[in-house]
């Protein structure tokens, strides 16, 4: 029931993540009008929801049995985000260390535009020190499908 990432969540935005060659995670999703905030803009709460997600998560990419834990996430708003719209937000991990890990994100509209950024610092934890509720894989992960992009393109990358 993640409002970013659960499947059977049918008010939450169901995230699709990927992770990209170069080591960093992509999210792509659709924000839906009971996503705004101002008519025809998406809540910026919403926007930061997803960048801390993507970068909380870029840390499994190396270390999968560990989980970010916010600690603090600072946001940066650059331009409105539309609804019903593809969005794209990428994280990656900056800093590493045993117990905690830095990262950074930003969210893109189609045309490579950057509608917001953010910084962020998390604590590591097992899944287990987190929650004692028992996962179902598929209740929070990309189950892959036939419509799962070829190539995600990232603004300044050339082909």
């Amino acid at each position: 029931m993640c409002l970013v990432c659960g499947l059977e969540n049918k008010f939450g935005i169901q995230a699709a993540f990927y992770e990209l060659e170069n080591g960093e995670l992509a999210a792509l999703f659709t924000p839906r009008e009971e996503h705004q905030s101002y008519p025809e803009r998406l809540h910026g709460g919403i926007t930061g929801a997803i960048l801390d997600e993507v970068i909380c998560r870029a840390i499994m990419i190396t270390e999968p049995d560990s989980w970010g834990v916010t600690v603090e996430l600072n946001i940066k708003y650059l331009k409105p985000a539309p609804l019903n719209q593809p969005l794209k937000a990428v994280g990656r991990v900056t800093r590493n260390s045993r117990k905690i890990f830095e990262g950074e994100g930003e969210v893109y509209t189609e045309d490579g535009t950057v509608i917001a950024t953010a910084t962020g610092k998390y604590l590591k934890q097992s899944l287990a020190k987190i929650t004692a509720f028992d996962f179902v894989h598929n209740d929070w992960q990309v189950v892959l499908t036939e419509n799962e992009p070829a190539v995600i393109d990232l603004p300044g990358e050339t082909q």
